[in-house]
C-alpha cells in the first residue's frame, strides 16, 4: 500500500527545499555582483569541449567586469551593505543543504 499523503509531503517538501536553495544562491550572485565583486571563473578546457574560450576572451571578461564594477551608482556604504547580504544567502542556501541531507541521511539507516 502506498502513502499518498506522506508521497506528497516528501514532494512538497523537496520543491520548497529547491526554491529556496535556487532562490537564495542566485539572489547571492546578484547582490555579489551588485557589490562590485564579480564573479570570474575560468572555464575548464577539455580536449572534447565543443567551444573553448581563449586566454584573450577569459582577458575580454575580466576587463569587462573590471569596468562593470567602476561604473556602479552604489556608494561604497551600499556595496558593503549588498556584499553582507550577498554572504547571508550564501549561507542561508548552504544552511538549506545541509538540513536536507541531515534530514536524508537518518532516513538510509531507519
Amino acid at each position: 500500500m502506498i502513502d499518498w499523503l506522506g508521497f506528497l509531503v516528501v514532494l512538497v517538501a523537496a520543491l520548497v527545499g529547491a526554491c529556496i536553495v535556487v532562490a537564495t544562491y542566485s539572489f547571492g550572485i546578484r547582490l555579489l555582483t551588485l557589490s562590485g565583486r564579480t564573479p570570474i571563473v575560468s572555464p575548464a578546457e577539455f580536449t572534447d569541449a565543443i567551444t573553448i574560450v581563449t586566454p584573450a576572451e577569459i582577458k575580454q571578461a575580466e576587463k569587462k567586469a573590471a569596468k562593470a564594477a567602476k561604473k556602479s551608482p552604489l556608494s561604497d556604504r551600499q556595496k558593503t551593505a549588498a556584499f553582507v547580504g550577498a554572504i547571508a544567502c550564501f549561507a542561508v542556501s548552504g544552511i538549506a543543504v545541509l538540513v536536507g541531507i541531515y534530514l536524508i541521511v537518518p532516513a538510509l539507516h531507519g
